[in-house]
C-alpha cells in the first residue's frame, strides 16, 4: 500500500511537471509573458490606477498590486466599454475600486442616470390609472394652457388644492368638480394633479366611471380572478386621493348608483377623504338626469339628492372652458 501510493504521489508530480513545462512552451510560443508585462504596464499608467494606487499606498504592496491586476483590468475595462457607449453586463452602473480586508475589490454603484429614471419610476407609481387616456401620465400642471379665464381659474384651484394638501395633508381639503365640455382639459388636469402630489410623495387614483362600473359588473359572474366587486370598490373608496373621471358619460342601474357610486361617496365623506370629477354635465344636470334616473329610465330624485349632497360636500365645481384640444 506504501508503495502503491509512492507511486501515485509520483505520477501527480510527474503531471504537473508535464503541465508546467508546456505552460512555459506556451509562453514562450506566444510571448504571453511579454504580453502581460506589456498589459501590466499599460493598466499602471491610468491616472486613476495610479491615484488609487497612492491612496492606499500604506496597504497596497507589489505583490498584492500584482495580484489586482485582474482587477484593475476588469475596472478599466468596463469604464471604457461604458463611455464608448457600449453594452455593458451592467447597465446603469459605474464601478469603484475599494479596499476590503487589505484586497483591492470592486463595486458597482448606480449611475445618476439610473437613480433619476429610479426615482421617476418610483414617482409614476404613485398615481395609479384605471382605464385613463396615456397621455396623462405625463400632465403637468406647468404645460397646462390658460388660454381661457376657465382653464386658468381651474389651474388655480389646481395649485391651490396641491400647496394646501401637501403642507397639510392630514387634514380635509375639498376637491373639484371639473364641469366642461368635450376635450377642454378636464382629464388632463386631473392628470396633472395626480403628478404633482406624486412628485410629493401622495398616491392618487384616477379611474374612467363608465369603463369601472362596466368592469365591476363583468366580475359578478367571473369567478377565475379570486378578486370580488367588494375588493375592488374597498380599494377605490380608501384611495388617499381618488378622481372620478367622466362621471355622468354613462347610464346607472340602481346597483350601480347606490351600491357603488353611493358606496363610495358616502365612505369618502365620512372619512373626508379628497375627491374630485370630471364631467360634461353641471352639478344640477348630474344630479337632475345621471342620478335620478336610472337605465330603466325609472325616476328616484330622493336618492339622487342624497348622492349629490356627498358630491357637494367633497368637491367644489369649476367650469372649464375653451376650444376641444383633443385632436390638437
Amino acid at each position: 500500500e506504501v508503495a502503491e501510493s509512492d507511486e501515485k504521489c509520483q505520477r501527480q508530480v510527474n503531471l504537473m511537471e508535464d503541465v508546467g513545462q508546456k505552460m512555459t512552451e506556451l509562453m514562450e510560443k506566444y510571448h504571453w509573458e511579454e504580453k502581460v508585462r506589456s498589459v501590466y504596464k499599460e493598466v499602471l499608467k491610468s491616472p486613476e490606477i495610479v491615484a488609487f494606487i497612492k491612496e492606499h499606498h500604506d496597504e497596497l504592496d507589489a505583490d498584492e498590486i500584482r495580484r489586482s491586476m485582474p482587477k484593475f483590468i476588469e475596472y478599466l475595462s468596463f469604464k471604457k466599454d461604458r463611455d464608448a457607449g457600449k453594452k455593458t453586463f451592467m447597465p446603469g452602473y459605474c464601478p469603484k475600486l475599494i479596499m476590503s480586508s487589505k484586497h483591492v475589490q470592486i463595486v458597482y454603484l448606480p449611475t445618476k442616470e439610473n437613480l433619476k429614471q429610479k426615482q421617476q419610476r418610483k414617482i409614476k407609481q404613485r398615481v395609479r390609472a384605471i382605464s385613463v387616456p396615456k397621455s396623462i401620465k405625463n400632465a403637468s400642471l406647468q404645460e397646462y394652457g390658460t388660454m381661457t379665464k376657465g382653464r386658468a381659474a381651474a389651474l388655480k384651484q389646481a395649485l391651490l388644492f396641491v400647496r394646501s394638501y401637501v403642507e397639510n395633508p392630514n387634514e380635509f381639503h375639498k376637491g373639484l368638480y371639473l364641469e366642461g365640455k368635450f376635450g377642454v382639459g378636464k382629464t388632463y388636469l386631473l392628470g396633472a394633479i395626480a403628478n404633482d402630489l406624486a412628485e410629493n410623495g401622495f398616491s392618487t387614483t384616477i379611474l374612467h366611471v363608465p369603463t369601472f362600473i362596466s368592469d365591476l359588473k363583468a366580475l359578478l359572474g367571473d369567478k377565475t380572478t379570486g378578486r370580488t366587486v367588494a375588493d375592488a370598490v374597498n380599494e377605490v373608496k380608501n384611495a388617499p386621493v381618488l378622481m372620478l373621471d367622466d362621471i355622468g358619460a354613462d347610464s346607472l342601474s340602481n346597483w350601480s348608483r347606490d351600491d357603488i357610486l353611493g358606496v363610495i361617496l358616502q365612505h369618502r365623506m365620512q372619512e373626508e377623504l379628497p375627491t374630485f370629477f370630471s364631467s360634461n354635465l353641471s352639478m344640477e344636470e348630474l344630479e337632475s338626469s345621471y342620478l335620478t334616473f336610472n337605465n330603466r329610465m325609472e325616476s328616484d330624485p330622493l336618492k339622487a339628492k342624497r348622492i349629490m349632497e356627498r358630491i357637494k360636500f367633497l368637491a367644489t365645481e369649476i367650469i372649464v372652458d375653451g376650444p376641444n384640444l383633443r385632436n390638437d
